[in-house]
């Protein structure tokens, strides 16, 4: 499913996506697209508004870190991974899927 345009989407700027209904969060990280799940497994704070440093956001509530590539913890509070969605580029549109 296209969920957004590859010029939406800037190098180390977090940017907020839907996919189905469900809030993903894709990330440019050197040319390479990665979504995952938005919503922080810790207490639900949108990695979407997070910072990104190199393939790491941090989340903005409590600081938990994630890698973008896997959705596995780099740093909690934050005990449990978050979904990572397959991306691919179709022209100049971003496409998830699950």
């Amino acid at each position: 499913m296209k969920v957004a345009k590859k010029k939406d989407v800037v190098e180390r700027v977090p940017f907020c996506a839907v996919l189905e209904e469900k809030s993903i969060a894709l990330f440019n990280v050197g040319g390479a697209y990665y979504a995952i799940d938005s919503t922080c497994t810790h207490m639900g704070g949108p990695l979407c508004q997070g910072t990104l440093r190199g393939d790491v956001v941090q989340c903005p509530w409590q600081g938990s870190r994630f890698d973008v590539k896997s959705g596995k913890v780099v740093r909690g509070p934050a005990e449990k991974p978050v979904k990572q969605y397959k991306v691919q580029v179709d022209g100049e549109d971003i496409e998830v899927t699950e």
